[in-house]
């Protein structure tokens, strides 16, 4: 399976789960939350592997993202994945209202300093790809 066919498979089970389940955004009831995100958000799935070696050191400077974009007001959904069977091969999850705000975020002093660290934990830098939230009508 190419790298774009597996992102793309983990944005739709992923959002799946997010719009489907009463999740982690649902809290004034099942699905509620899911309301806040309007069709065409812009979302990204993105993805970074960790050099042989740097698995834990990654995961370690990685961690701290998860409270530091999910306070970030203009963050609509942050999830921050680890798969099981290749430990330090991370996917990225974030919903933002729009493109503005995603690089806003980007520009944060805190995403700055994470990706400065990169070229001696990752291997090949982050990939990502960019996308738009599909809501049900009436969103």
């Amino acid at each position: 399976m190419t790298t774009t066919l597996r992102l793309q498979t983990s944005a739709i089970l992923l959002a799946g789960s997010i719009f489907n389940a009463g999740g982690a955004m649902a809290q004034e009831g099942p699905g509620q939350g899911y309301a806040k995100i309007d069709n065409g958000a812009y979302s990204v799935v993105a993805e970074v592997r960790a050099k042989p070696g740097k698995e834990a050191e990654l995961r370690a400077i990685t961690l701290p993202l998860i409270e530091l974009v999910r306070g970030d007001p203009a963050n609509l959904v942050y999830f921050l994945q680890e798969n099981r069977e290749t430990p330090g091969h991370f996917i990225f999850y974030e919903i933002f209202a729009n493109e503005a705000d995603f690089e806003a975020h980007n520009a944060m002093p805190y995403v700055q300093e994470w990706f400065a660290k990169l070229p001696d934990l990752a291997e090949g830098g982050v990939k990502v790809m960019r996308m738009q939230v599909l809501a049900p009508a009436g969103n």
